[in-house]
């Protein structure tokens, strides 16, 4: 099968999204399909043989590291050479339009996946009365697929109530040969809480944007004797961070990859993650593949992930001494942090990108089976 994949964001960009997606094109790659990547131009030109087509863009205004990438009519050209059998647009916004169109006027089928709860973001920016807009915009843009995919049950109730039609659940993976619980490491120890290995060791993974609520963590921090605090990741949101945090024994780390990030999950004592606007929270998988107990917001997609006094802790996000409460049990017993690593890694076992994409398959070829069964 011929797949267009358009997306707004992709590598060389680190982020949930990206992840997911370099898994699946590798992964049908392999399983014999063709991709063609249409995205913000990132320098790449292919990844894990299939061909990345780079568009143009200009930098998000309120958020630099998102390059907005606008339609144009090369892009049809390009999907005119490559005849696809289907168009899979990932968060339609702006450059996923072009999959919308070309959809109609070549007559592919169209598939879309939601992947960035973006009407919950606005509120984090000040722009909460654009909430209703928005959710018209996204039931406008989903609703001309054949299929929406989203990555959680919370989100698949969460569109199909908000009017959006053909909703469905695309599973979750982890790459469970990457991130494991054998990687832990002194010397990454030492490196993350900057020269104080026997401290207990918090950790959050991500981007640092306010969506991301990681000055919760600050509380936390303080409620636990001794504790040091590392932060793994980048975003528009670190020189405030920076600010925020001065005084306490949290390091910013930058960004980690591969072996090393693998290494750090496994290193830490607990993974806290406070965001409530995930669609999945896939970095919490990665943690518990590498054997971290996690501790997160009872929200969004994360409960399908995270089982509550059994693979990880859940707390109230409205609850200011929820996390507090949840990560101090966590650090202080020390058996029952055991049993949850072993209960992590468990959990992440059953998840793997082979399954999911296969999952994707199915439905790339339900799709496609069915607008070739309407057209005869």
């Amino acid at each position: 099968m011929r797949v267009a994949l358009f997306t707004e964001t992709f590598l060389p960009k680190v982020d949930g999204i990206v992840t997911r997606l370099r898994h699946t094109v590798d992964h049908l790659q392999r399983l014999g399909d063709q991709v063609l990547v249409f995205a913000p131009e990132g320098g790449l030109t292919e990844h894990k043989g299939a061909e990345i087509y780079g568009v143009s863009g200009f930098p998000l205004p309120l958020y630099p590291e998102l390059k907005l990438a606008l339609p144009r009519p090369a892009i049809g050209e390009a999907l005119t050479r490559f005849q696809p059998d289907i168009i899979h647009v990932v968060n339609p916004a702006v450059l996923g339009l072009a999959g919308l169109y070309y959809s109609k006027t070549l007559n592919i089928p169209l598939i879309a996946s939601y992947h960035t709860h973006l009407p919950e973001y606005l509120q984090h920016y000040g722009l909460g009365a654009l909430e209703g807009l928005l959710w018209e915009l996204l039931k406008a843009g989903h609703n001309q697929a054949q299929l929406n995919l989203c990555t959680s049950t919370a989100m698949v109730q969460a569109l199909t109530e908000r009017g959006i039609e053909r909703v469905d659940l695309w599973q979750r993976g982890v790459d469970t040969e990457t991130f494991q619980p054998h990687l832990a490491s002194a010397a990454m120890r030492d490196r993350l809480s900057q020269g104080h290995p026997e401290a207990p060791l918090l950790l959050y993974v991500g981007r640092l944007s306010v969506e991301k609520e990681i000055d919760r963590i600050k509380p936390v921090l303080d409620a636990i004797p001794n504790a040091r605090l590392a932060l793994v990741g980048g975003g528009p949101n670190q020189q405030a961070l920076e600010k925020y945090f001065e005084g306490t024994p949290t390091h910013f780390v930058g960004y980690l990859a591969g072996q090393e990030l693998a290494s750090a999950f496994a290193s830490a004592d607990a993974f806290v993650f406070p965001s409530r606007t995930e669609t999945l929270g896939l970095v919490l998988l990665e943690a518990m593949a590498a054997g971290c107990p996690v501790v997160a917001a009872r929200s969004g997609g994360i409960p399908d992930i995270v089982e509550d006094g059994v693979n990880g802790y859940l707390f109230d996000p409205n609850d200011d001494q929820g996390a507090i409460v949840a990560t101090q049990r966590l650090i202080f017993e020390q058996e029952a942090r055991e049993t949850l690593r072993r209960n992590a890694r468990r959990e992440a076992e059953r998840w793997n990108w082979s399954s999911a994409t296969r999952q994707l398959q199915s439905y790339y070829r339900e799709v496609a089976g069915r607008s070739l069964s309407s057209a005869a």
